[in-house]
């Protein structure tokens, strides 16, 4: 007896159809049944977000520095394809991050590509972050024409020192530094 034919939804008002046993000729194995759950399990995922196609695994991952053009504020972050999350930061695009919304408009100061994975990525993007927070800062006397990106540009030499930074694009834009 079924669970489900003794203990009936009060949500629905379709009926409960039970399925008869399979004979031996159309019964399937269990390779079989695993590889047609775990089918049925990835559309089930794709159909609860939105139905989007699942990333393919050789997406290359940056790490990116965006400055803001309003306030002395810079944000560093991890992702895929940058140019859709500097619209998201700007507030164009839905699900840009929190800490970026008072820093509109923001432009783009340096990004790093050739990440292997997101984790490589985002360890990376942390150290980046951690050492900034480490690093002194310079005296009025000594800063340059942005001491904000002065002191991530500092901060970045430091963590490549701790990283094989060799098959990695560092880009930074002219127009900023």
């Amino acid at each position: 007896m079924r669970l489900s034919s003794t203990l009936r939804s009060v949500k629905g008002s379709r009926p409960i159809h039970t399925k008869s046993t399979p004979t031996s000729s159309t019964a399937l194995s269990p390779s079989s049944l695993s590889s047609t759950s775990s089918s049925l399990l990835r559309n089930h995922h794709n159909k609860k977000r939105g139905g989007k196609q699942q990333r393919p695994k050789n997406v290359g991952w940056s790490v990116y520095l965006i400055v803001s053009s309003r306030l002395p504020r810079t944000y560093v972050g991890v992702t895929t394809n940058f140019l859709r999350r500097l619209k998201q930061h700007n507030g164009i695009l839905k699900g840009g991050a929190k800490a970026c919304s008072a820093g509109r408009p923001w432009t783009l100061a340096c990004i790093i590509r050739g990440f292997k994975d997101r984790s490589e990525a985002c360890e990376f993007e942390s150290k980046w972050k951690s050492v900034s927070r480490r690093v002194p800062r310079k005296t009025k006397q000594d800063c340059a024409a942005n001491p904000l990106l002065e002191h991530r540009r500092a901060a970045l030499n430091c963590v490549r020192g701790l990283f094989d930074c060799s098959y990695l694009q560092i880009e930074w834009q002219s127009s900023l530094s």
